[in-house]
């Protein structure tokens, strides 16, 4: 061969290497500009609060950007498209903008009631129980209120919006699947517990490294990647607590790998009973970590108190 042949077939692969990595990364911008530019314009004396929300909101953007580009779109209508972006919290991009086939009946008066008495629960936590704890205990009042607003959200207003748009036949699955009733850590992570952002992180970090490096790793990695993020939204607008995040889940990942383990298998952690209370102890003893003082007194109760429900 000679020297012309294998410049020419060195430059082929080049280019065809060039567009492969093009084409993993269309989309990836908007999540690292957006929550770098947020990092970068605002101004010190804005309340800490405000970092963390908008923190949150440039990285969801980010990943619904993502989502939107690199999904294949042929013949869906603009205004399905824009329904997506701005008016659907969650991030199953190809199950909201498939044709209306098999969406199912729509959403019963009892599901829009249970919506309804989330939300309400929700507002209860924050508008009525909080300001009636002590405010001797502000961890106490920051976690009410913590909760309080995860119920008005996740459970509450997203539930409405999911019956809302399965109503008119588009399949909108709530993020949220009665995570109380999981048998098992991967249950609560992969199926009850925020499938947006299950979503995202399946589709963009497991299938890939599982497909490339085996299962193990890429449950590491895509934990190790959500403790990244919640450091992000959390110690970093806290300015304390760093590294609780990722130790919260990297328990979840070792807590998972446990239960599929054979000494998991033989103690029966995959049993309904032992599953419950294996996951129970996995999600729910480590929370300190997740949500370290510093974010819930600096962060979580500055924002109670410019709502006004505590003082």
């Amino acid at each position: 061969m000679n020297t012309a042949t294998q410049h020419s077939d060195q430059t082929l692969e080049t280019s065809a290497v060039a567009k492969r990595i093009a084409a993993s990364l269309r989309g990836a911008g908007a999540l690292l500009i957006l929550p770098a530019s947020v990092l970068v314009l605002v101004p010190d004396g804005w309340p800490r609060w405000t970092l963390m929300w908008l923190l949150a909101f440039a990285i969801y953007a980010g990943c619904k950007w993502l989502t939107w580009r690199r999904t294949t779109m042929a013949g869906v209508p603009c205004w399905r498209q824009l329904a997506y972006l701005l008016a659907w919290p969650g991030l199953d991009v190809e199950t909201f903008l498939q044709p209306k086939t098999s969406v199912g009946k729509p959403p019963r008066l009892s599901e829009w009631s249970f919506a309804a008495t989330k939300v309400a629960v929700g507002v209860l936590l924050v508008a009525v129980i909080a300001p009636h704890v002590p405010t001797t205990q502000p961890y106490v009042i920051g976690w009410v209120g913590m909760i309080g607003i995860v119920f008005t959200l996740h459970f509450g207003l997203f539930h409405i919006l999911s019956c809302s748009w399965r109503s008119v036949g588009i399949d909108a699955t709530p993020l949220m699947d009665w995570p109380v009733l999981s048998g098992s850590v991967s249950e609560f992570w992969g199926r009850r517990w925020n499938r947006a952002f299950r979503d995202v992180t399946h589709r963009f970090l497991f299938r890939p490294l599982t497909a490339r490096f085996g299962p193990r790793l890429a449950i590491g990695a895509g934990f190790a990647f959500s403790g990244l993020v919640h450091e992000l939204v959390i110690t970093v607008p806290a300015g304390g607590g760093y590294g609780g995040p990722t130790l919260f889940f990297l328990i979840q990942a070792m807590g998972i790998l446990a239960e599929r383990s054979q000494i998991g298998r033989t103690v029966g952690l995959g049993d309904r009973f032992r599953g419950r209370l294996f996951t129970a102890g996995v999600v729910l003893l480590p929370l300190y970590f997740l949500f370290p003082p510093a974010f819930v007194i600096g962060i979580i109760l500055p924002f109670l108190e410019f709502l006004g429900v505590v003082s």
